[in-house]
């Protein structure tokens, strides 16, 4: 049943998000630290080779040693589109939002979760890096195209990584990543539901470029999972649309 996928993952995503939440608080802090540096270890090894192979089937096309540049391209001038509408200062400030109507309903985070502080900023990162880490890359756009035409499959296997990831993260930064199936919702669903308006501009150069440029976000989502350096990732989102459509466009 079209549909059928993204309502999937947004059910994995609540119940990980649940089972992080019960089961957290027993596990001690410096467990939790190891535990969140490895997923951003393999986040980072996730995106790298997500983009290595997106780049190799782009150099595959036409384009051949030239594919390189249209990743280039698009991320430097998607990002610089990104920072001109301030993406990632909206995606947090609805992350504020969120943590002002949390604080009123104590059950949505986990004790000090809604401290003031820099703890206080937990149900911020939740949303926000489980939004990006949810919603960025080829499985997303694909499984959700999928899904509107009726075959689900793909969404069904993001839906178990999701739930694992959000069972992980939920241990450390609360329930702001629950609140990151709001995102799935709208851009999940917007594709389904536009899945066959889409469907023909999806060429095997265009899923090329989204891996590519969006394999790239996911490794710098890596990047400040594991604490080596936090990148504006939300800044960077309008490359992976700008390298769809030069892909469209140049293969």
């Amino acid at each position: 049943m079209p549909g059928s996928g993204v309502a999937m993952n947004v059910a994995t995503v609540l119940v990980g998000t649940a089972i992080g939440l019960v089961f957290g608080h027993m596990i001690a802090d410096r467990f939790r630290t190891i535990s969140f540096s490895a997923i951003g270890i393999a986040v980072i090894v996730i995106g790298a080779s997500m983009s290595i192979g997106g780049l190799a089937d782009l150099g595959e096309t036409h384009l051949g040693d030239y594919a390189a540049l249209l990743l280039v391209g698009s991320l430097v001038l998607g990002s610089l589109a990104g920072e001109a509408m301030r993406i990632e200062y909206w995606l947090e400030q609805f992350g504020h939002k969120l943590q002002q109507l949390a604080s009123k309903a104590p059950f949505l985070a986990p004790g000090r979760a809604l401290e003031p502080g820099e703890k206080g900023h937990t149900l911020v990162e939740g949303f926000v890096t489980a939004s990006l880490l949810f919603c960025v890359g080829a499985m997303t756009v694909l499984g959700a195209i999928q899904d509107g035409l009726g075959d689900p499959s793909l969404l069904y296997l993001k839906s178990l990584l999701d739930g694992i990831a959000a069972m992980a993260l939920a241990t450390t930064l609360g329930a702001g990543v629950g609140l990151s199936v709001l995102p799935i919702l709208v851009i999940q669903g917007g594709i389904a539901l536009g899945a066959s308006a889409l469907q023909p501009f999806i060429t095997p150069a265009v899923i090329a470029a989204i891996r590519a440029v969006g394999g790239a976000l996911i490794l710098a989502i890596g990047f400040d999972l594991s604490g080596i350096k936090r990148l504006p990732v939300g800044n960077m989102l309008p490359s992976i649309l700008l390298a769809a459509l030069m892909a469209a466009v140049l293969c």
